[in-house]
């Protein structure tokens, strides 16, 4: 019997990708799924797709959820869908990520083959940008994240996001699951994809060279307050 995976998708003004994210949901080789959809107080025409959606026969078995929350953003979002969630396994799913087919399947096999492991993560694609990550290393993920928060992870593993956090919630949840001895590993293949567009901020991704300008533009200062917030979460000094 395959295990439950749980699929959790915050959706936030997402309507128009969450259609394609579900399709690569539906041709999963990994069948046994539920999906737990929470709207966070969409403004855009979420009801009016999602009817589209549950009313297609070919998304039947995905087995859909949907709770529809006021605007909290998407750490609460998470919390919320992982409070209905039934599985072993659970993944958070952005309304934008596209999968390829074998992604689930490959990475419940890695997790069987490693019990040791709370959960595996891979690189991936970020509009046109490949985002490679590395070998679980903790020295290396104190000084910045390189897991994505679309990670394979064992459900009595998983300890929350941390609500009160604008950005780095991936981060913080690893670095929180290290210090309770609950480690990553490393699927050396790039899995998915996550659309670009409607995208703000650093979760949109910067290039290093904004980095490195003679100012600072707000998204890089906002970004470094974030950081600093993190690290003295988990007393981490530089």
């Amino acid at each position: 019997m395959f295990k439950l995976i749980s699929v959790i998708i915050p959706v936030y003004n997402h309507a128009k990708t969450l259609i394609k994210s579900l399709d690569s949901l539906r041709c999963q080789t990994y069948k046994n799924l539920e999906v737990i959809i929470v709207n966070d107080g969409s403004a855009d025409n979420f009801g009016e797709e999602i009817k589209k959606i549950l009313a297609d026969e070919k998304f039947l078995r995905l087995n859909i959820k949907i709770i529809n929350q006021t605007n909290q953003g998407a750490p609460v979002a998470r919390n919320c869908g992982f409070k209905e969630a039934n599985g072993e396994y659970v993944i958070f799913w952005d309304a934008d990520t596209i999968a390829q087919p074998e992604m689930l399947a490959k990475m419940v096999e890695v997790l069987e083959k490693n019990p040791e492991n709370s959960y595996v993560y891979c690189d991936y694609k970020f509009g046109w940008k490949k985002m490679p990550s590395q070998e679980f290393d903790a020295g290396a993920l104190k000084k910045q994240n390189y897991i994505d928060t679309t990670s394979l992870i064992r459900m009595k593993d998983f300890c929350g996001f941390d609500p009160a956090l604008k950005r780095f919630q991936d981060w913080d949840l690893w670095l929180t699951m290290f210090e309770k001895n609950k480690i990553g590993i490393y699927l050396s293949e790039c899995l998915y994809s996550k659309i670009v567009r409607g995208r703000k901020g650093m979760s949109g991704w910067l290039p290093k060279i904004f980095f490195k300008l003679p100012f600072k533009i707000k998204d890089v200062k906002e970004y470094e307050v974030a950081r600093e917030i993190v690290l003295k979460k988990h007393n981490i000094w530089t």
